[in-house]
Order: C-alpha cells, then structure tokens, then sequence
C-alpha cells in the first residue's frame, strides 16, 4: 500500500496487564508521533461479554485521547494465548490451489472446527530442506473473539484494518528486513513469548504462563511485603546487586531459560545457529537480566524498536524508559509502510 506524505497509522498492542499503542507517520521518513501506555485489570476473553468490551473501550478511548493520537486507521495484535500458530511445509503450487490445501492441512493444527475460526496463511519462503517444499505461517484467531475485539475498537472510535499476531510485529520493529537467525524473548507481566526467528522469518512460538508479575510475587512472598515495595525492590536491585532477591526469583528466570535451550537445542540439530537472543517487553527492564542468559553461549541484548523509527529528541529520556515495553505497538504501526 502506497502513502501520502505524513498519512499516519496506530499501532494497538493489547497484552495481559495494558494497553500500549503507538502512532507512526509514513512519508519522507518514518516518524513516531506519539505513544502511551495505561494500566488495565480485566481481559478479553472467549465469551460475549459485553461490560468488559464497553470497559475496555472506555480505557482505550481515554488513552487515545490523552496521548494526542489523531490517527482512526490502526492495526492490532491478538493476544498469544488467544491465537493459535504453526508452520508448516506443503508442496510448491499455484495459489489457488493453496488455499484449498492449506485449510485442509489447518484441521491437523487447529483445535477447532474451521467454522468457529477466522484462519489466515502466509508463505514465509522456501524450506531449507527439498527444493519443491515452501513454509507456510497459519494463523487462527476464535471467530468470538475476533468479534469481541471488533466491538471493543468500534466502541473506541478506531477503525482496525488488520490483526495480527505479536511475533511478527516485533520481527518488523527489531530486526526489520535484515535475515537474522535469533530468539525474541518478550517478558510482559502475566506471559512470556518465545519466539524462533530464522533468516528474519517466524518459524515457531511458544507462550509461557509465567512473567513480570511473577517475579514480583515471589519477592513479596520471600521478603514479606507488599506488591508495591516487592515491584520497587525488583527495579532497584534486579539479579545483580542483590544477595536474596537473585535466588528468589531464579527460578521463574530458569523457566524461560529452560525453554529457551530446549528450543536451541531443536534448531541448532537443523544446522540453524542463532546469532543472538533480543529481550523485550516491561519484565526486561530487570537490571542484570542480559548476564542471567549469558551461559547460553549466545550473545544476548536488549531490543531496540526506537531504532524503526524517528522520533523528536526532546522525547528520548521518556522514550528509553518505556521502549523495552512498545516494540509490538511500534511494529504493528509499520505494518502498511511498505
């Protein structure tokens, strides 16, 4: 899709504790209008629930309006928990053929029956094994909650042009075009998502029920104090200047990286070698966090979505502190640049 100079796009990332957008201008230069970030306490779920759409709405709208974001046009992510996603293989052949077997193929993937769910494919490129073999992403969203989220953005005054899952908004904001072999390890609140990346294409996600949040609880329970304090312990000290909070909340720690060597394990099997590991989203900002997978081998860094983007630079102080957490609002507002 072609722009107009300065035609501008919103980002809408809505995760397990809130809602981060993200307007960018598309013209001479790609430029970060603005942004916000708000707190919520209650999800989306499956069901036809009407008071929380209207909630939801009301939090956006508020957050719309208090950032100065003037863009209607915007594109949203599903959350992971929400959307199922596989690659798969399937011979080379002719698109309208592909259609056909890719439905067929997404009854073995999907939990579903194909009526109850919005299904959506794209190739990614070819196999790294037989020549006459493509990859395939596919994506399946419960067609309720597809309507749910309608409801929510209609409600809240925006005009949603496409969805799509977090793990290729963040390819888009963090390494873009360039055909990296990483990991991207997205620590939010509530969940973690892992995500393989191979020559700057997804080829598998993973979603763990563990996050920021966790870490919080356990240096709550360990030291006997408040949510509050234990979330303000965990800033100031992280895992490196601190000789009791580290093996409190170690363990959560070593779940993601459990999963993560599990999942180097597979790729590396299949000649795939990583070059390094992008650490993303609120639960980053951990002081230390980049050493805690350093004997992973792998060069590990935090990401950086600024980098997509221009921006003001009277804005960078703010920005930095909240860039670890906009990397999927930024990426879903580039989708249309090109």
């Amino acid at each position: 899709m072609l722009f107009s100079k300065k035609k501008s796009i919103l980002g809408v990332d809505i995760g397990t504790a809130n809602i981060k957008i993200a307007q960018v201008s598309h013209g001479d230069k790609t430029i970060l209008d603005t942004y916000g970030i708000v707190n919520i306490s209650y999800q989306l779920g499956g069901g036809n629930d009407m008071v929380a759409i209207e909630q939801m709405a009301n939090t956006l709208k508020a957050l719309i309006q208090k950032a100065g974001v003037t863009a209607k046009r915007c594109v949203i992510s599903f959350p992971n928990s929400a959307v199922f996603t596989s690659v798969i293989q399937l011979p080379k052949m002719e698109e309208s053929e592909l259609s056909t077997a890719v439905e067929f193929e997404a009854k073995k993937y999907v939990p579903l029956a194909l009526s109850e769910i919005d299904l959506s494919w794209t190739v990614t490129g070819d196999t790294a094994g037989p020549k006459d073999l493509q990859q395939i992403l596919l994506t399946a969203v419960p067609k309720q909650i597809t309507q749910n989220y309608m409801r929510m953005f209609g409600l809240a005054g925006l005009e949603p042009e496409v969805g799509e899952i977090e793990a290729l908004a963040l390819i888009r904001s963090l390494i873009g075009s360039v055909p990296m072999n990483c990991v991207i390890i997205d620590i939010g609140a509530r969940s973690t998502g892992l995500n393989i990346i191979e020559n700057g294409f997804l080829r598998l996600s993973r979603n763990l029920n563990i996050g920021g949040d966790t870490i919080t609880d356990k240096i709550a329970q360990a030291l006997n104090i408040s949510i509050f304090r234990a979330e303000q312990f965990k800033k100031d000290f992280g895992i490196s200047n601190s000789t009791f909070i580290p093996e409190t909340i170690k363990p959560v720690l070593n779940l993601i990286k459990n999963e993560v060597k599990q999942l180097l394990t597979l790729y590396q099997s299949q000649n795939v070698q990583v070059e390094k590991i992008l650490l993303v989203g609120g639960g980053s900002n951990l002081p230390g966090i980049e050493g805690f997978f350093e004997d992973l081998k792998i060069k590990v860094e935090l990401g950086n979505p600024l980098g997509a983007v221009g921006y003001a630079q009277s804005l960078e102080p703010v920005l930095k502190r909240y860039s670890l957490s906009l990397p999927i609002a930024i990426g879903l507002a580039l989708r249309n640049q090109t």
